[in-house]
């Protein structure tokens, strides 16, 4: 069987912000062990020479190629993550090395969709990059970056944002569900759930989850609770009454009430209308289907049901959340 290999090449430079470097690898190692075929990512490093660059954390890591010597590849995947300073009032600065963003565009020239993680988004607009397009960026330089580049169209709210085959991703952690994402651009949604539970991250975030005001799901503590949630995913069009839980888990209904207070800090009600909710979400941001093929496929039964939902939970409607969340095709 042919090996179909994914070349993803990370930049590298001096100051580089380490968890933007070693994070979105974390993701793509784990990809293998869920695929039955043997089909996945190469990562490599690349600089401006092979020496050691010394991170923003004073890490060193050794590159693996040069970024001349990357030009000449076939790159599926380029990564761009970034840098900061922080002056004595303590305000955070992007950087952009000029011989950095030079690379950048010569090396997204050979490759079939570019990302930036971070504030690696700085880099991309000095690049030319994205003009025209909307983008974001860690909230702390995300005024910075309308500011220099005005050409783009800068939200900081959103976790990721895809514009056609450049991708750019918030910060920190938030470098996870954009790899993630990829993942499943790549390999479809349930190849990148199965990775986000190897990562203890349950359920992967859409991108138009907020960087500023999203609660993590949090991690079970029960195979119990963890079989609950994963029936509960697999079958949101369902019913999903308490009673029908209770007799999935095979405990009373009372008992099944006290597992998810205890482990979720919630009803087995309101996790399942978050889930849709979430279930929704991901729907509206990727796809054409209407409100009410939504709101059957996600388990609401009516679209009436599903906008109650969303005015609950998200204090908006499905319609205005399509608007401004949308990353599928127009």
């Amino acid at each position: 069987m042919s090996t179909v290999e994914r070349l993803v090449v990370i930049v590298l430079f001096e100051g580089v912000d380490l968890l933007d470097v070693t994070g979105p690898p974390e993701v793509f190692s784990l990809v293998q062990r869920e695929m039955d075929d043997a089909t996945g990512y190469r990562v490599v490093l690349a600089a401006e020479t092979t020496a050691p660059v010394t991170t923003s954390a004073g890490v060193r890591i050794l590159p693996d190629l040069s970024f001349r010597e990357a030009s000449a590849r076939s790159i599926d995947t380029l990564l761009v993550p970034g840098s900061v300073e922080v002056d004595s009032r303590r305000r955070v600065h992007a950087l952009t090395d000029p011989v950095v963003v030079g690379w950048v565009k010569a090396l997204a020239e050979r490759s079939r969709r570019v990302a930036s993680v971070c504030v690696g988004a700085h880099l991309l607009a000095a690049a030319g990059l994205l003009d025209g397009k909307r983008a974001t960026t860690h909230w702390s330089t995300a005024q910075q970056l309308a500011a220099d580049f005005p050409a783009v169209a800068v939200d900081a709210d959103p976790i990721f944002i895809r514009e056609g085959d450049v991708w750019t991703g918030a910060g920190i952690s938030a470098c996870l569900d954009l790899s993630l994402a990829l993942v499943a651009d790549d390999f479809g949604e349930g190849v990148a759930l199965r990775v986000a539970r190897q990562l203890v991250m349950y359920l992967k975030r859409p991108s138009g989850q907020s960087q500023f005001s999203v609660p993590l799901e949090p991690a079970s503590t029960t195979r119990r609770i963890d079989d609950l949630r994963l029936h509960i995913a697999r079958n949101l069009a369902g019913p999903l009454t308490v009673a029908g839980l209770a007799a999935h888990a095979h405990v009373g209904e009372r008992q099944l009430t006290r597992i998810f207070k205890a482990e979720l800090g919630t009803t087995p009600s309101a996790y399942v209308e978050s889930a849709r909710v979430e279930r929704a979400r991901n729907r509206l941001e990727s796809s054409d289907e209407t409100l009410e093929r939504i709101a059957a496929t996600c388990g609401f039964g009516t679209t009436d049901t599903l906008v109650r939902a969303f005015r609950r939970q998200l204090d908006t409607t499905p319609t205005e959340y399509r608007r401004r969340f949308r990353t599928g095709p127009a």
